[in-house]
């Protein structure tokens, strides 16, 4: 079992069927799991894409800067939300911005966030990096490296990475293992590039899986091989 991870969850996925917003029993699924991981040892942090609420780059006649601004709003909002789900299924939590947001949150420090790790807290790092021009893949591997994690786990509405798109193409071929080297030369794109190159050169490894698949968090955590290893 891995002892301290990061859990990159899409928004999208956590709004189940619906395609928007956020699905309670959804979080509670996954909610469920996390506390199962946790109570087995796993120091757990977490951070949640905002595509569920907005997507910016596709935000035609918006100004960059701006339509970022306001996806990075959206990714506080998951955050909230799952946080007080996790509180209402038992566990303790902390969200984390790189910025002030009134009383809703805390700004990030490197320290404390490690402290409530170590105390068994599930942290949220919501906000991404604080600044334009950068996924939540980004703030994700960030975050990563800057709290130690070993390993950073993205459940994602796909089920693994593909050479090409399954959805278009039906004989797409999954990869059980990737090198971040061959991810970025192929200009595959379910990681944001610019986080899959910070991740090679910090040598952090990926999980890509399934959200959706039966008790694939834990499942993943315990070390099972599930969806496409990165490294």
């Amino acid at each position: 079992m891995y002892k301290r991870i990061l859990l990159k969850l899409s928004g999208e996925a956590l709004s189940g069927d619906k395609g928007f917003g956020l699905d309670e029993a959804t979080t509670r699924k996954v909610a469920q799991q996390v506390k199962e991981a946790a109570k087995a040892g796993a120091q757990i942090a977490i951070v949640i894409g905002g595509g569920n609420f907005w997507r910016g780059r596709s935000a035609d006649g918006i100004d960059r800067v701006k339509a970022d601004q306001i996806g990075m709003l959206g990714t506080v909002m998951n955050c909230l939300y799952v946080s007080e789900i996790f509180r209402t299924e038992g566990m303790e939590t902390a969200v984390y911005t790189p910025y002030a947001i009134g009383l809703y949150t805390e700004i990030f420090n490197k320290d404390k966030a490690v402290r409530d790790l170590e105390s068994g807290k599930i942290v949220f790092f919501a906000g991404g990096t604080g600044h334009p021009f950068f996924s939540t893949d980004m703030g994700t591997a960030l975050r990563a490296a800057e709290t130690d994690c070993e390993i950073i786990l993205m459940a994602k509405s796909i089920d693994g990475v593909y050479d090409s798109d399954p959805a278009v193409n039906p004989q797409a071929k999954k990869y059980d293992s990737l090198s971040y080297q061959d991810m970025l030369a192929q200009n595959l794109k379910v990681i944001d590039l610019p986080a899959a190159a910070f991740c090679m050169e910090n040598q952090i490894p990926a999980i890509l899986f399934a959200l959706q698949e039966e008790r694939s968090i834990i499942r993943v955590v315990q070390g099972e091989t599930l969806g496409t290893l990165i490294r």
